[in-house]
């Protein structure tokens, strides 16, 4: 499992988010305090507050790779 804390401000970041990470076959959740929602859901990403930083998990142990294409966002 690998965790990291984005930034997903704007409605094109989170755009070129879940474009990016749509092709994994991953289960990867979106948390903002006590909410999690599915990373790969446009609309799930944005019923929680974008305006602060969120938590990616992503559900695997073979992850670095998509965890190094996520540092753009990171916060």
């Amino acid at each position: 499992m690998g965790k990291k804390t984005l930034y997903l401000d704007t409605v094109e970041k989170v755009k070129n988010f879940v474009d990016l990470i749509t092709p994994y076959p991953y289960e990867i959740d979106l948390c903002s305090g006590r909410f999690v929602v599915n990373a790969k859901s446009i609309l799930g990403i944005f019923s929680l507050d974008t305006s602060q930083p969120v938590e990616v998990v992503i559900h695997a142990e073979d992850c670095a790779a998509l965890l190094e294409r996520l540092e753009p966002y990171a916060f």
